[in-house]
């Protein structure tokens, strides 16, 4: 794993360039501390610039940027290859010679033997590289497919300044820098928690989107774009007609797939582990790692005094049962604290989901013993793990059954009644609310929000989102199309399959991926995720609906085939997430840091949040009488992100 820079311009009064490059890479040290490399075409106005993680072929040999045999093509890659040994034998059966035994050199050597698209096609893994052609004189900019190695670029100076690079702080370095925040990104963050690609938060900047080839022929020109495998023909064709396969097949062939792709991505020149929280995703990774090595696996996981947010009882008995080394670590309120003033450093632009906290304090753990950690991130997301889904396929059902104006009446008596006096209610009848459960004051008040949602769609999207009226918050901010607001992009497939579909799209590369990539990379850890091997993923959408979800819950085949390794008690239990109680945190230790981020004249002062939502649902938060939790933390990591810009 990697942090890859540079730039291309037509301006070539620049005198010292390689400082400039050297600089972009200096910005990312803790995505490659083990080597620097640098690289400056002056005939091309062209420079890279990497910081290597070293994690295949330790020595010199894998050093970037990395020329082509002939010399051709130039690249910088962040990521892994893990295919990488297939594709190199047969190159070396038609008479290619390799110097080393990285996955860059054999990337370029698929490229020289078979062109950029088609090599491309061949590669499973998760990457983000850049590729100079000598020879057609163009830049191409690529991205893996699902999203999984951040790809930033955009033009900066007069325009004639191509940059890009892994994270946007890289960028900032280009003397050419202006960074205008997009107010209708901010919006749009506001909404999700975090800014969906092809966005960033600023303008003139945007994020290569996953499966895409942009190929620059000039810096200032407009890229030809190239969707190397495209996520909505594949569930297109996979819905229309799913595998024939019965149960026990699909569930022998899940295995032997999932074998294959775990032992790819255990190949490491250095130490490997997994992160274990005792759920059906990551326990299932751990036991199909400890079923193919030869000595027990390093898992990781951390612990919490509150019992409602401590998984660290389940991931430890998964992990004696299964015969790992296990490591826990117990983290106190004050440990996570402190992690909250490096998060603007961390993430690059604003992003609030509150899980970067203890993300980021179980990457620092697994970093204290080893180099890479296999993840379960894509279980959710493939086979319908999320309680949303369920949610929303309830409402689609209730919607259609009453009609408009008797939904309206019931938004009218929920809105009637304060959260407060509704979770009262519901604890009388002993439906109290927990993190294991679904139901309180404020979560029915959302739902009355829902209930007149003007299309089973929105209803999703109303889901999805924290500020629903983000466009009055943030001031000027019109919010642009997603994948989420965009009908025309959409699959022709059911309900509960298009929620699928938009959270692969949008929420797994854009908020998920994002942070476990920041909260790695930040310790200098690599991450890799199984689940998201596009062969597993393509398996996935290939199952019937009902291998996946029974009606009310899902990973119906994960389920099944985990039970194979482990007694489904040590598993079967309410979905926890990953979370940390902001609530009361806004009521204590992190008030006074709060109010002075969303202080009235601060914020009119800067001119990009409306003061007067904010502070009302600052004031009904402190009261108890509403739990706004998840939209101030939206707000705080913006104010606390651009505080760390100034």
């Amino acid at each position: 794993m990697c942090g890859i820079a540079g730039f291309w311009s037509a301006d070539r009064s620049a005198s010292n360039p390689e400082d400039i490059l050297r600089a972009m890479a200096g910005a990312v040290p803790h995505r490659g501390p083990d080597d620097e490399g640098l690289w400056w075409d002056p005939s091309c106005g062209i420079g890279f610039a990497h910081r290597r993680l070293s994690i295949i072929d330790l020595s010199a040999e894998g050093h970037q940027p990395m020329a082509s045999a002939s010399g051709r093509y130039v690249m910088i890659f962040n990521g892994e290859v893990y295919n990488f040994q297939d594709i190199r034998r047969p190159l070396e059966l038609d008479g290619v010679r390799f110097r080393g035994t990285s996955d860059t050199e054999v990337m370029l050597a698929a490229i020289e033997r078979h062109g950029l698209l088609k090599a491309v096609q061949s590669f499973a893994g998760q990457f983000a590289f850049a590729l100079f052609d000598h020879q057609e004189h163009t830049l191409s900019l690529v991205r893996d497919r699902l999203g999984e190695k951040p790809l930033y670029y955009g033009r900066v100076g007069d325009g004639r300044t191509l940059v890009f690079g892994s994270e946007l702080k890289a960028l900032r370095i280009h003397p050419g820098w202006r960074g205008e925040i997009d107010r209708g990104a901010l919006s749009l963050f506001l909404r999700h928690s975090y800014v969906p690609a092809p966005y960033s938060i600023y303008r003139d900047i945007s994020k290569v989107l996953p499966s895409t080839i942009l190929t620059f022929r000039s810096p200032s020109g407009e890229p030809a774009a190239v969707t190397y495998w495209s996520a909505r023909a594949m569930v297109e064709a996979a819905t229309a007609a799913p595998s024939s396969i019965d149960e026990d097949q699909s569930l022998e062939e899940l295995d032997r797939l999932l074998r294959v792709v775990v032992k790819r991505e255990m190949i490491s020149d250095v130490p490997l582990g997994a992160f274990l929280s005792g759920g059906i995703d990551s326990s299932l990774i751990v036991a199909l790692m400890q079923a193919q090595s030869a000595r027990p696996v390093r898992t990781f996981t951390i612990g919490f005094a509150e019992p409602v947010y401590n998984e660290a009882e389940y991931a430890r008995r998964v992990a004696a049962h299964l015969g790992t080394d296990h490591t826990e670590l117990y983290v106190s309120p004050a440990d996570l604290l402190a992690v909250v003033p490096r998060i603007p450093q961390l993430y690059d632009e604003p992003f609030a989901d509150s899980s970067q906290v203890p993300t980021f304090a179980v990457a620092r753990l697994a970093r204290q013993h080893v180099t890479v950690a296999l993840s379960g991130d894509g279980g959710d997301e493939l086979f319908g793990g999320y309680d949303r889904y369920f949610v929303g396929e309830r409402l689609r059902r209730y919607r259609r059954l009453v009609p408009g104006p008797l939904r309206a009446g019931v938004a009218r008596l929920i809105d009637a009644v304060s959260p407060t006096t509704w979770d009262q209610v519901l604890a009388t009848m002993g439906l109290q609310a927990s993190r294991a459960r679904s139901l309180s004051g404020d979560r029915l008040h959302k739902l009355a929000g829902i209930l007149v949602a003007r299309s089973d769609r929105a209803v999703y999207r109303d889901l999805m989102s924290h500020w629903v009226d983000a466009e009055r918050v943030a001031l000027g901010g019109n919010e642009p199309a997603t994948v989420l607001s965009d009908a025309s992009n959409w699959p022709n497939v059911g309900f509960l399959p298009w929620m699928m579909y938009v959270d692969l799209m949008a929420y797994l590369p854009d908020d998920i991926l994002v942070k476990v990539d920041r909260a790695t990379m930040g310790v200098s850890l690599e991450s890799r995720a199984p689940y998201l091997d596009h062969n597993v993923v393509e398996f996935a959408w290939r199952l019937p609906l009902a291998a996946k979800a029974n009606g009310t819950r899902g990973k119906k085949i994960l389920r099944k085939l985990l039970s194979r390794y482990v007694p489904p008690a040590l598993f079967e239990r309410p979905k926890m997430g990953f979370g940390v109680p902001l609530d009361r945190w806004f009521r204590g230790p992190l008030r006074e840091w709060a109010e002075s981020l969303i202080e009235e004249t601060r914020l009119r002062r800067e001119g990009y949040l409306a003061p007067e939502p904010i502070l009302r649902k600052w004031r009904e938060h402190q009261q108890g009488s509403r739990n706004w939790h998840y939209h101030l933390w939206d707000v705080l990591m913006f104010q606390a992100w651009l505080e760390a810009q100034t």
